[in-house]
């Protein structure tokens, strides 16, 4: 299964807190709530300096996709995020505040629930790319510009912040494109729920 999730289709709505707006992407099981899913890849544009919502039990990685960064205190230790090092991977546990280096931002959100599923996150370029054997399903997100992705032969356009989704494969992944891309890697965190859950058909 392969889909295009366009951001300019993406519905924003607001935080609690009114610092920012969320949209989310995909999630596993489809229609879950925070307390429930197993993964959920999210965009958020944040536009205030404040706290970040505790998610108990959850792994989950912050990249800076627009903008010119963040500061993540967390648990007392602060994390500048901009252009030279636009991500961290952190625990949803930890208290955290953000604040904004120089106006608002949009940023990737990645989160996993520990002991079902994890995840890895790289930038990749023009070339080829290969998932991991445990991928159960993946994200490839645009980021500087237009980007196509080549799989059996079928090539699909991405423009800036555009995703493909796709489920696990062996085949090699063409990319193509003048900037960078974002590949999330989501894999199960217990073996045996391999048979019980299906993220990518969700």
């Amino acid at each position: 299964m392969v889909r295009i999730i366009r951001n300019a289709d993406l519905i924003r709505v607001p935080w609690k807190n009114g610092g920012g707006t969320t949209a989310e992407l995909a999630a596993f099981p489809k229609d879950s709530s925070f307390e429930s899913f197993g993964w959920r890849i999210s965009m958020a544009d944040v536009a205030s300096d404040g706290p970040f919502s505790i998610f108990q039990g959850i792994d989950r990685t912050l990249i800076v996709v627009e903008g010119d960064g963040i500061e993540l205190d967390v648990e007392g230790i602060a994390y500048p995020l901009d252009e030279a090092s636009p991500k961290l991977s952190f625990s949803g546990d930890d208290i955290t505040t953000g604040r904004l280096l120089s106006g608002p931002i949009r940023d990737l959100n990645v989160m996993t629930r520990r002991g079902r599923f994890r995840h890895r996150t790289r930038f990749v370029e023009s070339g080829v790319a290969l998932l991991s054997e445990d991928t159960s399903v993946a994200f490839i997100v645009a980021l500087d510009g237009s980007f196509d992705v080549t799989l059996d032969s079928t090539i699909h356009s991405l423009g800036v912040l555009d995703t493909l989704m796709l489920e696990a494969t062996q085949e090699l992944i063409l990319l193509s494109g003048t900037g960078r891309a974002i590949l999330v890697e989501i894999a199960h965190d217990d073996p045996e729920s391999l048979n019980r859950e299906s993220p990518a058909s969700s």
